[in-house]
Parts: C-alpha cells; sequence; structure tokens
C-alpha cells in the first residue's frame, strides 16, 4: 500500500523513526536492520507478540513465512528463540509505500495514526526482565582462561569459545536509533541490526559473520570466521602475519562445517579460503563454503545446515555438547542473544534468507549497555592476549556509547 496522506512531507528516515515510536509505544516488537554494502535500512513490526512465537526454528525456503529471526545462543523460558512475522515491512530504499500482511490489515488506521503523531524525540524501547548479567574483571577473564586451556590439555575438549560482558554506563537522552545509523556508516559491510521485543529486551549491533545464507539463484552460503588482530597502518589483509594458536582456531570452525556438511552426506560444496578479511577495526581469517542447490538432492539444505551449524565452533566450541557442558559450568553469566543468530527470511523476496551470528552487540537498559565479547580458546592461548582480544571487540559496537557520551 502507498502511505497515508499523514506521511506527506516526511522523508524516508522520518517515517521510519514515526512507526517505530508507534510500535512500541503499542507494545509490539520490531527490528530494523541494514544489509552489509546497502545504503538504506529496512524495518519490519509484528503485529503482536504472541505472533512473534511462531514459525520455530525458521524454514529457509521460498514456502516459508517472511520474517525476522531472532535465537538466542540457547534456547530458554528465559531467552526464547522469535521468528518476527512480516507484518509491516518498509525498506527506507522504497520511502512511498509499506508493505502490510493480509493478516495485519487493521494496523493499517495505527500506522496512519503513528505517522501523525508529533516527532519522539525519545522512543521507549522494550527492556529485559532478567536481571543485568555478571560483568567479569580481568582476574576473573583470565582464570577462566585458564581453565580452558586445563579443559584443552585433559582432552575434555579441543577447543572452547569463552566470553564476558561488559557494563558502559548511556549518555542521558541515548539515542538507539541514532546509534543504528552510526554504525551502519562507521561498518558498511557489517549486518547492523536494532532488535526490541516486549519481555525481552532491546539488541543493537554490526557483525561480520554469515551463519546461513540462501540467495535467490539457490546458492547456500556459510562462513567459518575466527582469529583476530588489530587492523592498523602496518597490519593490513596484505601483510598480516597470524599465529599458529590463530590458524588453528580458524581451522577447527571450518572443519566443524565439513563436518556438518559429511553428516548431511554431502559431498558437493566449494571451499575457498582461508582468507585474511577486514571487519571494522579488526582482521579475521575467514574460509567461505557455497553450495549450489540446483545441482544437489537436498531441497532442505539451508534449514538442515541452519540446524546443524547453531551454536558453530565459533561462538562455542568443539565437540559442541562438551563445550557448551563446560562454558555453563565456568563462564558465569547467561549470553541471552549473544553469539545466537538474526536475520531475514523471505523479506527481500521468497527463497531469500540471510541469517547473521550475533557477534559485536550491545543489550540496551534503562540507563546502561551491556557489552558481549568472545574469544576461541586453543592449548596455545594466554591469558592477558585473550582478555585484549575482548577488549578489542568490545570496541566495535562500543564506539557509539562513546560517541553519544
Amino acid at each position: 500500500m502507498r502511505w497515508p496522506a499523514a506521511a506527506a512531507g516526511l522523508d524516508a528516515q522520518a517515517r521510519l523513526r514515526h512507526v517505530v515510536a508507534g510500535a512500541l509505544r503499542t507494545n509490539r516488537p520490531v527490528a530494523v536492520w541494514r544489509e552489509p554494502g546497502a545504503a538504506e535500512p529496512r524495518l519490519l513490526v509484528a503485529r503482536s507478540l504472541e505472533a512473534a512465537y511462531t514459525g520455530l526454528p525458521p524454514a529457509l525456503d521460498a514456502q516459508a513465512p517472511a520474517g525476522f529471526a531472532f535465537f538466542p545462543f540457547r534456547d530458554s523460558d528465559h531467552n526464547p528463540a522469535l521468528f518476527l512475522p512480516a507484518d509491516v515491512l518498509y525498506d527506507a530504499a522504497q520511502p512511498e509505500t509499506v508493505a502490510v500482511s493480509a493478516l495485519a490489515r487493521d494496523l493499517v488506521p495505527a500506522l496512519t495514526a503513528w505517522l501523525a503523531a508529533p516527532t519522539v524525540e525519545e522512543l521507549s524501547w522494550h527492556y529485559g526482565a532478567q536481571p543485568v548479567p555478571h560483568a567479569a574483571t580481568e582476574a576473573e577473564y583470565t582464570a577462566l582462561v585458564r581453565t580452558g586451556v586445563a579443559a584443552i590439555e585433559e582432552k575434555e575438549v579441543v577447543k572452547v569459545v569463552s566470553s564476558r560482558a561488559a557494563r558502559r554506563p548511556l549518555p542521558p537522552k541515548f539515542d538507539s536509533l541514532a546509534a543504528f545509523a552510526g554504525l551502519s556508516q562507521r561498518y558498511p559491510q557489517a549486518f547492523v541490526s536494532l532488535v526490541s521485543v516486549p519481555g525481552v529486551g532491546t539488541w543493537l549491533g554490526a557483525t561480520p559473520e554469515i551463519l546461513a545464507e540462501v540467495t535467490a539463484d539457490g546458492t547456500f552460503r556459510t562462513m567459518a570466521l575466527a582469529a583476530t588482530q588489530p587492523l592498523t597502518a602496518d597490519v593490513t589483509p596484505r601483510t598480516a602475519i597470524w599465529r599458529q594458536k590463530e590458524i588453528e582456531e580458524q581451522a577447527l570452525v571450518a572443519r566443524y562445517i565439513v563436518s556438518c556438511f559429511k553428516q548431511l552426506r554431502l559431498r558437493e560444496y566449494q571451499e575457498t579460503g582461508p582468507r585474511t578479511v577486514v571487519a571494522g577495526e579488526l582482521l579475521h581469517l575467514r574460509t567461505d563454503f557455497e553450495v549450489n542447490l540446483q545441482h544437489v538432492p537436498f531441497p532442505s539444505l539451508g534449514t538442515d545446515m541452519l540446524r546443524l551449524l547453531h551454536p558453530t565452533s565459533a561462538v562455542g566450541g568443539m565437540p559442541k555438547v562438551a563445550a557448551m557442558d563446560f562454558l555453563h559450568k565456568h563462564e558465569g553469566y547467561d549470553r541471552a542473544y549473544y553469539s545466537g543468530f538474526l536475520g531475514p527470511v523471505n523479506v527481500a523476496a521468497p527463497g531469500i534468507a540471510r541469517l547473521y551470528v550475533n557477534l559485536r552487540c550491545l543489550q540496551l537498559r534503562a540507563d546502561e549497555a551491556i557489552l558481549y565479547a568472545g574469544t576461541g580458546l586453543t592449548v596455545d592461548s594466554d591469558p592477558e592476549q585473550e582478555w585484549q582480544e575482548t577488549e578489542m571487540k568490545l570496541q566495535t559496537v562500543g564506539t557509539v556509547v562513546a560517541a553519544a557520551s
């Protein structure tokens, strides 16, 4: 449908802000995201909270409903796996129209009212009901790393990915939509997102890592992204030198993906890499995997691989069950939606899905932000260096908090 008369005179960003304000004011789930390389964001509003809990896990095929997936690291009652249906969909690149699903036609009068309302400077975001997670000190985190290395030496796990939370005060009148725009500008090749759901909370992030992608031409893609060092004038993708620890860390993630293909008895995949890539101010090692779905007898490959991959060894460890058990016993806090996954399914067009690992993210609270970062441990991990790596990763999304301050 075309925007009602109330939208006359509003530019694309103003329309987006008015719709977000209306959705939040009426206690509806909302997701705003910007694809890597895209110039403009998209906005999705789910008609009701009840509808947001359907379609789990998302099916990556053309017949699946359109919506936005928002999944936690571990599915639980207090961190539910969500699929927000595309009841209202707005693409700022096409500002004259808005898509409203057949089930949500009753929202059309509400949309008109939202657009006619005065501009809202401070938006009423949803906040999580769970306690603020513990923020590990340097001493606590380095102790966790030493425990992880000991578990690897004792062959309890092959690899484990430890993580921590950090708390940062928000400045008065912190503008989350402005922070989203700032991240989009600062990290043009990242998937930038702002998701707010009643009872669940509000999450902002800029992630470099695809978990599972299905394209319009019938291609499935995933990647092994691991190892980290800072991007500097002297250290670039051409000149970067990787330690054995980092090479092995990344290789373990790649092997995990290959093992998922083997579980499905799939041999027809293309592997490219590893190569050094830029993600914001950081460098990583990346291996890309691709399958032509038209040439293999696996019509549900995208869905099957999604279920096998999450949580990947890049965020949990190997073997999966042993690594997850280690984290449950020793990590000391609830990751919630950090290192889960998120992204649009069948929104751009039927059969197109792009799901990303929820890295470089923060959870918004009333007066503070909870930031998250992790590091992959191997037998050669040094506790102090792992702490410094989390510090570097926290800066990716922490820059928007610092800038607002």
